[in-house]
């Protein structure tokens, strides 16, 4: 007989819990405590914080009701950021999860919350979805079974969530065609991705940080972006090993940012805004630079 477990099944922005828990339902067992909070509708247009409280209270309670059950949990959205930011204020809680899955999570940073919040000076939900959290999704992925879930409808993204910027380095990624950031929430694909999951299969090997690419998001500003525009980047730099940054300026005058492997495929795409062009271009150079000393043998 199957053992008990608690799982978590969290909504995101604009939206209800409706469809989580129809995906919980589809993929809980019977023994399974289902606990999907419907989190204020409006409240998700404000700010993250006062939606973490809720949920964390709510996952404090029914841990201490159920102190011996093991935990799963899966966000959608901006429902696994909150998860990310609970989990992050209890590590005690991390021996008892058993699996994370993040769903069409904008774990780089939602690009959308950048755009409305260009000058990041905090404005409702978008700063708080344009937040790069991915450092600390890395660190509870190399210590919890982590399975990472996108969609791509365009070549790049879910429709709403850039494909670069749900991955998470330690986790497992699945990238499912035709799947838009909505039809994420219940999809039936989704389901059989996450029942394997959590049956041992390993669906992809762990994503592990990319040198080049980890060094072009530590640049002030960087956010992970769409590849739609690849083809019309030109090459800026070659490194040694035939690993190329490219660049692209949109016609709104933002710049785009490629990295490209030696066989011309996009292993990176980002932009910044206009606040952050002086930051861009000083970290290329230290980047460069840097490459053409170790080339030399300086370092």
């Amino acid at each position: 007989m199957p053992e008990p477990y608690i799982l978590f099944a969290q909504h995101g922005w604009a939206d209800t819990n409706q469809s989580m828990m129809a995906l919980a339902e589809a993929l809980a067992a019977e023994e399974a405590h289902i606990v999907a909070p419907c989190l204020n509708y409006a409240m998700t247009w404000l700010r993250i914080t006062p939606l973490i409280d809720e949920v964390d209270a709510l996952a404090t309670a029914t841990l201490v009701r159920q102190p011996r059950l093991p935990v799963r949990v899966v966000g959608h959205s901006m429902g696994g950021l909150i998860w990310l930011e609970v989990l992050n204020r209890h590590p005690e809680w991390w021996p008892r999860i058993e699996f994370l899955v993040l769903v069409g999570s904008p774990v780089g940073g939602a690009d959308l919350g950048r755009i409305l919040d260009p000058l990041q000076v905090g404005v409702g939900i978008a700063a708080d979805l344009g937040r790069d959290r991915r450092p600390l999704a890395a660190r509870i992925a190399a210590a919890i079974p982590t399975l990472v879930i996108a969609g791509d409808v365009d070549g790049g993204s879910d429709g709403t969530i850039p494909v670069e910027s749900t991955r998470v380095p330690h986790g497992q990624f699945v990238c499912l065609d035709g799947i838009s950031h909505a039809a994420l929430r219940c999809h039936p694909r989704v389901v059989e991705q996450i029942q394997q999951f959590w049956d041992g299969s390993c669906l992809s090997d762990p994503l592990l940080p990319h040198f080049l690419v980890e060094q072009l998001r530590q640049i002030p500003g960087m956010t992970d972006a769409h590849r739609r525009d690849f083809a019309r980047a030109t090459p800026w730099h070659t490194f040694a090993d035939g690993t190329s940054i490219r660049l692209w300026r949109s016609p709104m005058g933002i710049l785009h940012v490629f990295l490209a492997s030696a066989e011309h495929d996009c292993l990176y795409s980002g932009y910044v805004g206009w606040l952050h062009t002086g930051d861009l271009w000083q970290g290329l150079e230290a980047l460069r630079a840097e490459a053409q000393l170790f080339e030399r043998g300086g370092i």
